[in-house]
């Protein structure tokens, strides 16, 4: 939940930086450091681990005073939280400062290329590549903008970077790559701000404007230009915010769940922190209290959950089971303690609920531990009673969710269930140290695919049009894509109120078949995978019928296009996150034949964001 605030103008750079990243505190971080070109032209840069106030407290200490700063408070991904490893980060001689939002996934590449070139790293960050990248083309004699340019340009993955060269001390660049990081203008009079959030500069500017991917935005105090990474010029659009908390919340968002589905990116970025170490191909959740011998002792799995939360946990088994290779079912929590389920030593129960408060979650959760089981749970909010009363815990990390429709905790909560399999794999030795590596890897690509599933907004939003008035939906998948089948039909009934049902797609010969004709339309999930041929089948056999097909489909599939009335593209993604980027164009999709009803998007009708009675 990284922040970064960035300022240029007559003020002071250390007060105002230090007070935005004071506003960003809700976002969780582990150390915070701030940067400001002198007077005398010389960086000078302050970094603490730990709360803000460490930060504050040595500013106090050992003062510093310039009118260009950045600051960042930092959740790590690669490298400890240590001072070592906060921002901002300086290239080796010092002609460069940063700050970073995101994951760069080629850092490694990059890394060992500066390294072989004589340049000596500083910190274990994937942060450091983008400064020392960017000093080498300093040195080769380019401008500061064309360098940031060829550097950005370099960089694979999802981030947002504010970066001051103390050679052109009145000039801030800023740019955001994919969907994960957020970078905000805001205009004020003879002087700029930059924030990552909307609440960090609200105090100072009203009047603001958005980044969007590949979009990078020149500043000083008397302005700003908005290019692409290659240097084409791009129009910007000035939002005027209102002072309100709501609306200041919202940002530029028309719901909260619209903003929720598009800060999904950063959500997983959230949750992957300071638990992947990348260089050495393992997973770290200390919070868990895991051991090998636990691990070992332990011969089954339940995941217990509610709503969202248990389409969820049908993804976990699948990840689990091949991961992990353990014995794992899937139950509602509110059905769980009334059948008298087979609970031991030798059992684990791992709750998930975006709340912690779910009163059949937490009733299913004491059954569990009078049993003797091991008992663990996947919660949003910190120090709820689910997190409390288990004996290990994982922390979504997805930020607040407003929308009483649940989006980012559904993804990032399947994102700890694969990185639980990854730990219990290893501790279990069920998976290589080569395949374990591979499929952090993976993780590593996340959010960029997820932002890139972003993309289908606009599409959605069209094929939302021409199904608003339709009665009844089917949403078919199979494999670990029937559970999002589900997803897809559950978050469509809840705020558009319109009857809709997932299945496995090889059941509709038994039964749901007799449903298909030309006014009911089919969602089918059909990216490219083992099951792919058997799911284009279904799809034939919904076009023989009469029925209207809009398939989910991977990017470069032109023989599906053929045979479906609308095709909604996703890049390729590794099998067992597919779940994660193939939902999000099914909530957007949900999200926009809500609008064009005029539904309460955000506070549905009889529903509520945590279920607190049976």
């Amino acid at each position: 939940m990284c922040g970064i605030v960035g300022y240029v103008g007559p003020k002071e750079a250390p007060e105002i930086v230090l007070s935005g990243l004071k506003r960003l505190e809700y976002r969780g971080y582990d150390s915070a450091g701030v940067a400001v070109i002198e007077q005398s032209g010389a960086i000078a840069v302050r970094r603490e681990p730990g709360k803000l106030q460490h930060l504050m407290d040595t500013v106090a200490s050992q003062p510093i005073q310039g009118n260009i700063g950045i600051g960042h408070t930092r959740w790590a991904t690669h490298g400890k939280p240590s001072q070592r490893n906060a921002h901002p980060h300086t290239s080796m001689n010092k002609r460069v400062v940063l700050v970073h939002n995101g994951i760069v996934e080629n850092f490694l590449e990059i890394k060992d290329e500066l390294q072989a070139e004589g340049v000596v790293f500083e910190s274990d960050t994937d942060t450091e590549v983008i400064a020392q990248l960017l000093e080498r083309h300093l040195e080769a004699g380019m401008e500061f903008i064309d360098a940031t340019r060829k550097t950005l340009q370099r960089l694979a993955g999802s981030s947002a970077v504010v970066i001051v060269n103390p050679a052109q001390p009145d000039m801030l660049i800023t740019a955001r790559l994919g969907n994960a990081g957020g970078i905000t203008l805001g205009l004020g009079e003879g002087e700029m701000f930059i924030a990552s959030d909307i609440p960090a500069i609200l105090d100072y500017t009203r009047e603001m404007v958005f980044l969007e991917n590949k979009q990078m935005a020149i500043i000083t105090r008397m302005g700003y230009t908005v290019t692409d990474i290659e240097g084409n010029p791009v129009p910007s659009e000035v939002h005027t915010i209102p002072y309100d908390p709501v609306s200041a919340a919202r940002g530029e968002y028309r719901h909260f769940m619209q903003k929720e589905i598009f800060e999904q990116p950063r959500a997983i970025i959230d949750t992957l922190r300071s638990r992947l170490l990348f260089e050495e191909g393992a997973v770290e959740i200390p919070s868990m209290n895991l051991s090998a011998e636990l691990a070992n002792n332990l011969n089954k799995l339940y995941i217990t959950a509610c709503g969202t939360s248990y389409l969820s946990g049908l993804v976990g088994k699948f990840i689990i089971e091949s991961t992990a290779r353990m014995s794992t079912e899937v139950e509602y929590a509110s059905e769980f303690r009334y059948y008298n389920p087979i609970i031991d030593e030798k059992t684990a129960v791992l709750a998930i609920t975006q709340s912690g408060e779910t009163a059949d979650t937490l009733a299913a959760m004491e059954l569990a531990m009078h049993g003797g089981a091991t008992l663990w749970s996947i919660v949003n909010a910190i120090g709820s009673q689910a997190m409390r009363v288990a004996d290990g815990h994982i922390a979504m990390q997805s930020g607040p969710e407003i929308g009483v429709a649940s989006t980012k905790a559904f993804t990032t909560s399947i994102v700890d269930q694969y990185m639980l399999a990854l730990l219990l794999g290893e501790l279990r030795g069920t998976i290589s140290a080569e395949k374990r590596t591979s499929m952090i890897h993976d993780l590593a690509l996340l959010p960029d695919l997820a932002g890139r599933a972003l993309e289908t907004d606009a599409q959605c939003k069209e094929i939302a049009q021409v199904y608003q008035h339709a009665r009844d939906f089917l949403f078919i998948g199979r494999g670990i894509n029937y559970p999002i089948a589900l997803e897809g039909a559950l978050k469509l009934k809840e705020i558009s109120y319109i009857h809709a049902e997932g299945y496995p797609a090889g059941e509709m010969k038994h039964g749901p078949i007799a449903l298909i004709d030309e006014e009911m339309p089919v969602v089918a999930i059909v990216t490219k995978n083992a099951l792919y041929e058997k799911m284009v089948s279904q799809v034939e056999q919904v076009k023989a019928r009469g029925g209207q097909v809009i398939a989910l489909a991977t990017e470069g599939d032109t023989f599906i296009a053929t045979k479906a009335d609308h095709v909604i593209f996703v890049p390729k993604t590794p099998y067992l996150l597919e779940p994660v980027v193939n939902v999000i164009p099914l909530q957007l999709l949900a999200y926009h034949i809500a609008v064009w009803l005029g539904a309460d998007v955000d506070q549905p009708r009889n529903l509520a964001k945590s279920v607190t009675v049976e």
